[in-house]
């Protein structure tokens, strides 16, 4: 990890806790952290996500070209991240599969939160193979 924290601004917070609660569970990531108009979510010992509303109190925007992207533990937890995301009401930028032009194992989904942010879970390592019954 080389960032302390990534913050991404959103225009309802309870709206975005919930959103974000739940996809990002879909990845074993939980809130660590909740405050006055904030909220942050990590594994130990890593930097941290936020939402929060802007600091300026101007509309919250999403950034033309940010994309952040959470570590999955497997394809089927990006599967889940999709699903999840769109049934809360993300918008789909591109469904769960495999993205070859970034790497032969690049397993990933794509969506935008509540708030336009563009958002992803990736997962980076060959789908295992399965076990002999």
């Amino acid at each position: 990890m080389i960032l302390s924290h990534l913050t991404l601004g959103v225009s309802d917070i309870a709206a975005a806790i919930a959103f974000y609660d739940a996809v990002l569970g879909e990845l074993g990531i939980k809130r660590e952290r909740t405050g006055k108009g904030f909220a942050g979510w990590g594994r130990e010992g890593e930097g941290g996500f936020y939402v929060t509303r802007p600091f300026d109190r101007e509309a919250a925007s999403a950034g033309n070209g940010v994309s952040v992207s959470f570590l999955a533990p497997s394809r089927a937890a990006v599967d889940r991240f999709w699903r999840r995301a769109l049934d809360l009401g993300g918008t789909d930028e591109g469904p769960p599969g495999l993205r070859p032009h970034y790497h032969e194992n690049y397993y990933a989904a794509y969506v935008r939160d509540l708030d336009g942010n563009k958002i992803a879970a990736v997962y980076h390592q060959p789908e295992p193979a399965p076990s002999a019954a």
